[in-house]
């Protein structure tokens, strides 16, 4: 059986745990959970099922096991995996031996966790989903959204990753919502080295196979 169970969708919040899991070779499960509303109470593999919010009590994906251990939130999440799986620091730094790069890759995790995700899941909201059509919040926060691109343009365009030349989790974090942009109309081109960035982590295999997971089930 495998050491970790993953519970996702392929959203902006789900992937980075999928391919960070994929990056590390890790073996483990992925159950696809359902994060529509209509489907509470009908489908038991719902984010308000009660055995889910065991797991996670704020009913939200990604979630994982780890023998017999829970965690939940998405940074959360990486931050474990990397102190369990990735000893060596390929995807960060030792908090211990680079203290000040380990800062940076906290930071810029945290700017994607409280910023980027935020700012765009409620762009998201407002400019697709939401009943009604409020114009203020629809440019509030489209505009927020464009500003933090901005903010990781100012950093890309002068570093390969976010934290100099290393890929980390900080980008992982990160590329989950950028890769989205254009579902809110936003062509990242308009940001080289957001752009650029974007391209050298898509052409990554682990990537390319962590965005897929979990997979749809099969139509009954």
């Amino acid at each position: 059986m495998s050491q970790v169970t993953l519970y996702s969708n392929p959203t902006p919040n789900g992937v980075p745990v999928s391919i960070f899991l994929e990056e590390l070779g890790v073996p483990y499960e992925a159950i696809r959970m359902s994060i529509s509303d209509n489907d509470i109470g009908k489908v038991d593999k719902q984010v308000k099922s009660p055995w889910f919010l065991e797991i996670n009590p704020n009913g939200r994906i990604p979630a994982i096991t780890h023998n017999g251990f829970n965690v939940f939130e998405t940074s959360a999440i990486l931050l474990y995996l990397q102190a369990e799986f990735d000893k060596e620091n390929k995807f960060g730094f030792s908090p211990t031996k680079d203290p000040k790069e380990y800062s940076q890759v906290l930071q810029w995790l945290f700017f994607a966790h409280g910023g980027v995700g935020p700012m765009q899941g409620q762009a998201n909201h407002f400019n697709l989903y939401a009943p009604e059509k409020i114009p203020y919040a629809q440019n509030r926060y489209l505009n927020e959204t464009k500003r933090l691109y901005s903010v990781l343009e100012s950093r890309l365009s002068k570093h390969k990753y976010l934290v100099g030349e290393k890929y980390t989790i900080a980008d992982i974090k990160t590329h989950g919502w950028i890769r989205r942009a254009s579902v809110l109309g936003i062509d990242v081109s308009e940001w080289p080295g957001l752009k650029d960035w974007l391209d050298r982590i898509e052409s990554r295999p682990a990537v390319k196979k962590g965005v897929t997971v979990p997979a749809a089930e099969p139509a009954q």
